[in-house]
């Protein structure tokens, strides 16, 4: 596992370049081939709190998470225990979607509106967009953990948006 770990205005000390390192070693378990794998970590700190971002690209999915504490160790324990509940929450989909693809997993390891005001866009973010079925779509949006996440149709190869709704259930817009 290479480890890239970043400094936003703070300089990454040796003490938490092996915390983060001890800890994302627990990681190593669930990832096949993990020689391979290359993680990038990325501490932030602001007013009193620490921000940890970390993401894990694999072969077909991204892991990721981000945790703000104000005690730099509780966001970097809470951001990894975020990832291990991702991968477990997740097993079933990536289980069977492990029949069509590798996705680097080793499944075995894996246990079980009254004011209007004025709106204005504060982040703006390119992504590729990869051919892939609803299934996957749906898994990819849950390790991120995002609402809504936006891919191209392998069957149809137009844009489409799969979104989780608030009853728990998924929807798919499509474009024409």
């Amino acid at each position: 596992m290479e480890i890239i770990i970043h400094g936003d205005k703070l300089k990454v000390t040796t003490a938490m370049k092996d915390y983060i390192e001890e800890k994302l070693s627990k990681l190593e378990k669930y990832l096949e081939n993990s020689d391979n794998v290359r993680i990038n970590v990325i501490v932030k700190v602001s007013n009193y709190s620490q921000r940890v971002e970390i993401t894990i690209p694999l072969k077909t999915v991204i892991l990721r998470t981000e945790e703000t504490q104000q005690d730099f160790y509780a966001a970097v324990d809470k951001a990894i225990d975020k990832l291990e509940r991702q991968v477990r929450k997740n097993k079933t989909r990536i289980a069977s979607r492990q029949t069509k693809g590798n996705f680097g997993f080793v499944i075995d390891e894996i246990e079980n509106v009254e004011d209007i005001e004025e709106t204005k866009i504060v982040k703006r973010k390119k992504v590729e967009v990869k051919p892939m079925d609803e299934e996957e779509a749906i898994l990819q949006m849950e390790l991120l953990g995002h609402q809504f996440y936006m891919y191209k149709d392998s069957e149809t190869n137009k844009p489409t948006v799969v979104y989780k709704r608030n009853d728990g259930n998924y929807g798919i817009i499509e474009s024409e």
